[in-house]
């Protein structure tokens, strides 16, 4: 899609409600759900975190939605796919200075050359026990990327119209840090599987730019 288009499509999307919890159980295993309904997230006392789901045009004017490859490391989000961000630090006013700081350290974005359209809604990952805070940015005159190496593996540029693909949402049988070998909803794109929490979040995306495009 083209992205002048998209973008003038895109800023409805200001004044739509959030899907909210809905989005997330399509892209969540039925147990996942079960948990969170019996447990009580505030008890948890949940660390914070900021991602930024950013849309940009490549050189054909396509519209392209960034995905980030986790490095390997010995933690539970190693070697997955998910957005640029990370955790709250002290010198972060609010949530989402966390989310513009993180992304620009992750690939390079200049805070000030993103333009936030709307803040999603939180998703709580059980396994490490953060509380993440979502937002969906346009990125109009994007510059080189510049990977954090310490971090990231691999930039995962996704075309909108695989993402809007009803085709490219499946099911995988995985292993996951709460169970082994179940099937997991999920997307299919750029030959990788994007699922769990990182997948909840594409899914309310998704919902709002269905009502708009």
């Amino acid at each position: 899609m083209d992205f002048k288009e998209f973008y003038q499509q895109a800023l409805k999307i200001k004044d739509l409600p959030l899907p909210g919890t809905d989005s997330h159980h399509k892209m969540s295993p039925l147990m996942r759900i079960q948990w969170l309904k019996s447990n009580e997230i505030a008890k948890k006392n949940p660390k914070r975190a900021g991602v930024m789901a950013l849309f940009y045009p490549d050189v054909n004017q396509n519209t392209k939605l960034l995905l980030i490859l986790r490095k390997t490391y010995q933690g539970v989000h190693s070697n997955q796919i998910g957005f640029p961000g990370g955790k709250v630090e002290e010198k972060d006013e609010n949530i989402l200075e966390t989310a513009l700081r993180e992304t620009h350290e992750e690939v390079g974005v200049t805070p000030e050359s993103v333009e936030v359209l709307k803040e999603l809604s939180e998703v709580y990952i059980p396994p490490s026990n953060f509380l993440v805070q979502p937002f969906m940015g346009i990125y109009s005159n994007p510059g080189r990327f510049v990977i954090q190496e310490s971090e990231v593996e691999a930039l995962v540029e996704v075309y909108l119209r695989d993402f809007l693909d009803n085709s490219n949402h499946i099911e995988e049988n995985l292993s996951t840090s709460y169970a082994k070998n179940i099937n997991v909803p999920a997307y299919k794109l750029n030959g990788y599987t994007v699922w769990g929490a990182t997948a909840m979040m594409m899914s309310e995306i998704k919902e709002l730019l269905e009502q708009v495009l």
